[in-house]
């Protein structure tokens, strides 16, 4: 101060020819500022105008560096702002701020292609919008200055753009690049939503309506909510996929916490879209942005998604869903429209979830859920999408009642055959006429008009439907009994007898796949996997939220080896598809049991194990412990002598033995002990079960076998199946080839084998009869439960 230091670096900053003086003062500002802790120094440093000066001093910008250091100087003064120090920096005319060159010049770089830059200014005016000086306030919420948000908005729709095309193309060619593609878009449209989401928060009205008005008419109403329709001509304006539309109708209710936003959104849900486009751009220059006007639509043509299906909604205007949907046309956009009738968005995501592929099931239960999860939504707006919780609509009617409401009463004790008289409440009323405000949309379509309840119905049996459909996963499906459970937490009431038949019959369907694992290629791993996914599928649909981030229906599916044709015998893909059998088994008894009334217990019952046979094989070779490992002495009263090659050219003679125990089975080669004839010692045990044998057709004594893991390769299904993640290599399984000493030897090998495969399979059926009959009024506490230690696949 008493030098006049900054004055001095102000007149050499003048008559300097080179960039390095600007970025070494740039630079030594910076620091200077950042390491202020006096409120004096502050204050001087603000005054005299010349901080002012470097903040509007046009220096070349072209030097990326430079650039670099002068953001760092603005985002170093934002963060010394306060209601004192924020005066020094602006100028005043008439209590009105007309000059704030800090906030002015920060934003000329808010959409510069460098992240690290957009960061900086973001937080730069994040601090100037938390400083609640009134003035400055009423300064960046006019024009020209309000420009901002609009532009702001308009940066974010390109990026929905970039987004849908990143995701169209990995939906064509899924590798690691694209799924790390993907996820770098994603990461930019949640920064941009949690920017203003942070931007709302900081509790200026206008800017709060300023950001809600330019989602809805750039993004929401001309692009989200149109590309869930179908068009029977082409269609020319740009649009988004119906995938990525979900996403970020999602993320947009999820972290952008605006009541007004969240309930035009869902009470747009429940309006034909058809006029949406139309009107955006009419209203666009009204309340908020007026003078704007309404640019490009869309910066480009995007290609169509191909996750997206044509659906036969037309079911969806009555009160019933069927499962014969699923074979649904294939096209670019996704959408509805029947007999020339225009479908409610509403409509378009519950027909995704009865014959949308599983992206489409998985984006719609998404959303669904996601609105059922929206605090800022009132609970008469969730009950006319249909997905007010039976607790909460209980709720309802019970005030209702007891403040002497005839027809919450009349609600409350009613019968289903006597209907439900809901209406469509005020709150939902006073949404609608916004929506026509904002969009034009005068929603007379016959959705608003129907009672809650049928709109209640129609949500419960597209999920019923969904339970029915075999070309779904089992991730999915288990997501759609997550929303079962949250909208009917403690009551069978609202099925009926159609739906009880349809879930019965879906049951059985899949029990007898499960019947046929017991006699495929891992039997012996199938009660511990069942007991495994039964907890797991109990704590799934029993949590609080759902287990799947948004962003999962973006990334490309994982691609298991049961996709892969040449791997059709491969035990790998055998083992996958077991347990993709098992978890929508496991499901579908715990939904089962939901729509009885009954609780599910924690543990699967199962009928406990029998001692081994006294006649066995196994009993005959001296075992009497469940496992079977290298060096354990066995009697060789079955075995039959082979020779073997592990090495090419070095054959060794064993003898080979197949036995079982229970749900366990090895193929065992033997060496015998010189000192104890007919006894042996074990060397090499593999599973019995998939073992395939086959006697060769050129060779009668050679006797083929295939070797499987002992467990399953894809046990962590955190690893595994990560979402996105691409099959690098198919595995593949080992072989033997034995070779006996005569066709007998050979002929009773392959018998032996046979008869303990059965005796394996039997076992393990008769242990599953308590979960594969339902028509029995079975007591689960008296059968056998699994142990905590089932589920470890080794």
């Amino acid at each position: 101060m008493e030098k006049q230091v900054l004055g001095e670096f102000v007149r050499i900053l003048r008559i300097s020819r080179t960039s390095i003086v600007s970025l070494q003062l740039l630079q030594t500002m910076s620091i200077m500022i950042q390491n202020l802790k006096s409120e004096h120094s502050i204050y001087y440093m603000f005054s005299n105008e010349h901080v002012n000066y470097l903040i509007t001093y046009s220096f070349d910008f072209g030097n990326e560096e430079l650039l670099s250091y002068y953001i760092s100087f603005l985002r170093a003064i934002s963060g010394k702002l306060n209601k004192d120090t924020i005066s020094l920096l602006v100028k005043t005319q008439n209590d009105e701020v007309v000059s704030f060159p800090l906030y002015v010049e920060a934003i000329r770089f808010a959409f510069h292609e460098e992240s690290m830059i957009r960061t900086a200014v973001r937080a730069l005016t994040l601090n100037v919008y938390h400083v609640g000086d009134d003035a400055v306030n009423g300064f960046v919420t006019k024009a020209p200055h309000s420009d901002y948000f609009l532009n702001l908005v308009k940066f974010f729709r390109d990026q929905c753009i970039h987004l849908n095309l990143v995701v169209s193309n990995a939906s064509k060619n899924a590798c690691v690049d694209s799924t790390s593609s993907i996820l770098s878009a994603v990461d930019e449209i949640e920064d941009n939503l949690y920017y203003f989401s942070d931007v709302v928060s900081s509790g200026i009205p206008d800017i709060g309506r300023l950001i809600m008005d330019s989602v809805l008419r750039l993004l929401v109403f001309p692009l989200i909510l149109p590309s869930l329709r179908l068009r029977n001509e082409a269609v020319k304006e740009p649009r988004l996929g119906a995938v990525t539309s979900l996403y970020l109708l999602c993320c947009i209710l999820r972290i952008v916490k605006i009541k007004d936003l969240a309930s035009i959104v869902a009470a747009a849900l429940i309006c034909c879209p058809e006029t949406f486009i139309q009107n955006s751009e009419a209203n666009l220059n009204g309340n908020m942005l007026a003078g704007h006007g309404f640019s490009d639509a869309v910066s480009q043509n995007t290609d169509e998604d191909n996750r997206s299906s044509k659906s036969d909604a037309g079911s969806l205007r009555v009160a019933s869903l069927t499962s014969s949907s699923q074979n649904c046309p294939r096209d670019g956009v996704v959408g509805h429209d029947c007999g020339g009738v225009p479908f409610a968005p509403r409509e378009a995501l519950l027909s995704f979830v009865t014959c949308g592929d599983d992206v489409q099931v998985s984006g719609s239960l998404t959303v669904l859920a996601t609105l059922l999860q929206t605090k800022e939504l009132d609970e008469s707006i969730v009950d006319a999408l249909g997905i007010l919780p039976q607790r909460k609509q209980h709720k309802k009617k019970l005030l209702q009642a007891l403040v002497g409401e005839d027809s919450g009463e009349e609600q409350l004790f009613a019968s289903e055959s006597n209907g439900v008289k809901d209406g469509i409440s005020n709150e939902l009323d006073i949404y609608l006429q916004k929506l026509k405000d904002y969009a034009g949309v005068s929603c007379a379509s016959p959705e608003v008009g129907v009672s809650p309840h049928v709109h209640r119905f129609q949500v419960l049996d597209a999920l019923v439907s969904l339970f029915c459909r075999s070309n779904v996963s089992a991730e999915t499906l288990w997501d759609g009994g997550w929303l079962l459970r949250q909208l009917l937490p403690y009551s069978e009431a609202e099925f009926n007898s159609r739906h009880l038949r349809l879930l019965k019959d879906s049951f059985h369907c899949c029990a007898n796949r499960v019947l046929e694992e017991t006699r495929g290629t891992w039997p012996d791993l199938l009660v511990t996997v069942i007991c495994d996914e039964w907890r797991k599928c109990k704590r799934a649909i029993e949590a609080s939220s759902p287990r799947k981030d948004p962003k999962c229906m973006l990334l490309p599916p994982y691609r298991s080896s049961a996709d892969d044709h040449a791997s059709h015998e491969s035990s790998f893909a055998a083992g996958e598809r077991m347990c993709e059998t098992v978890k929508v088994f496991v499901l579908l008894h715990h939904l089962h049991l939901f729509s009885l009334g009954r609780v599910s217990p924690d543990q699967p019952p199962l009928v406990s194990a029998v001692d081994i046979q006294e006649r066995s094989r196994a009993k005959n070779a001296g075992l009497n412990l469940p496992g079977l490992k290298p060096n354990t002495e066995i009697n060789l009263v079955d075995a039959v002598p082979c020779r073997i090659a592990f090495e090419r050219g070095k054959e060794r003679h064993f003898h080979f033995l197949a036995l079982s125990m229970g749900s366990s089975g090895w193929l065992v080669l033997a060496e015998e002990l010189t000192l104890k004839p007919q006894c042996g010692v074990v060397r090499v045990a593999a599973p019995l079960a998939g073992c395939n044998p086959r006697i060769d057709d050129k060779h009668s004594r050679w006797l083929h076998l295939r070797i499987r893991p002992s467990s399953l390769p894809f046990a962590d299904p955190a690893k595994h199946r990560a979402p996105g993640k691409v099959k690098s290599k198919a595995l593949v399984d080992g072989r033997w080839t034995l070779a006996f000493r005569d066709e007998e030897s050979c002929k009773y090998a392959l018998s032996m084998i046979l008869e303990e495969v059965k005796l394996q399979s039997h076992e393990v059926e008769r242990s599953l009869q308590p979960l594969l009959e339902l028509d029995k009024d079975l007591d689960y506490s008296s059968a056998s439960q699994c142990t905590e230690d089932s589920s470890s696949w080794k």
